[in-house]
């Protein structure tokens, strides 16, 4: 291969061919199923400390035939959708190496010759954002539909608390969200952006994460909420009043 046109074309045959495929649901499964399992541990320990100890437990045995076992499925075809497209949504960072390279006057057998040295470095880069994306992004959504099978209406937001969380998460840490009312944290914090709202999560390389909300008296109050596009401070009673 000795120019970008022969490049591209293998890189598309490649994200036809059957074992790349096979190797994309595979990966999905993977990421889902032990996402499915790791986050099974969280709230088997939680039903350990509350009253609704043994309907969760109950519910963590028979989910997967129900909506969380939907939601599971959901995921797998959707991860091994994006990560079949990998190979194909790094064309962009291919055609702009050339183009650049082209410009400082070098010959394209030259050019071809880096690009297929460079090739598997953008294809892992490319692969950890998606992943670090998803798999946050499925962690969510697995949380979703576990605590709507359980009737659990209530999160709290939690961040990384580290250096790296960006500012309009920042001010989400701690805040109780409801599932069917997301929050936008950019617009709260007064920041420009397309993102719109999403949960805990469910933006590209968040870290953040959603705790479900089992009993009213394990939170310390007042507390904070999002409520009417708004974070507010409340009393245990002001939210009962709104639940």
């Amino acid at each position: 291969m000795t120019d970008l046109k022969s490049i591209l074309k293998t890189i598309k045959k490649f994200t036809k061919s059957k074992e790349f495929n096979e190797y994309a649901e595979r990966a999905a499964l993977k990421m889902v199923t032990s996402l499915f399992s790791d986050s099974g541990k969280t709230w088997r320990q939680a039903a350990r400390v509350n009253s609704k100890g043994k309907g969760i437990y109950e519910a963590l045995k028979n989910e997967l035939n129900g909506p969380v076992g939907k939601s599971i499925n959901e995921q797998i075809k959707r991860n091994a959708k994006l990560i079949k497209s990998m190979p194909t949504s790094i064309r962009p960072q291919i055609t702009n190496f050339v183009k650049e390279e082209t410009l400082k006057g070098r010959r394209s057998e030259n050019i071809a010759e880096d690009l297929l040295n460079r090739f598997p470095h953008m294809y892992e880069s490319k692969a950890k954002v998606i992943a670090r994306t998803e798999v946050s992004k499925t962690s969510t959504a697995l949380t979703k539909a576990r605590c709507d099978s359980l009737g659990l209406p209530i999160y709290i937001w939690r961040t990384s608390k580290d250096q790296r969380v960006r500012s309009s998460h920042d001010i989400m840490d701690d805040v109780i969200i409801f599932w069917n009312d997301p929050p936008s944290p950019e617009k709260l914090a007064g920041v420009k952006s397309k993102l719109g709202k999403y949960h805990a999560g469910d933006c590209p390389n968040c870290r953040c994460y959603s705790e479900p909300v089992i009993r009213l008296n394990f939170i310390t109050w007042p507390h904070k909420v999002y409520y009417k596009n708004k974070i507010v401070t409340m009393t245990k009673k002001q939210f009962e009043e709104i639940m």
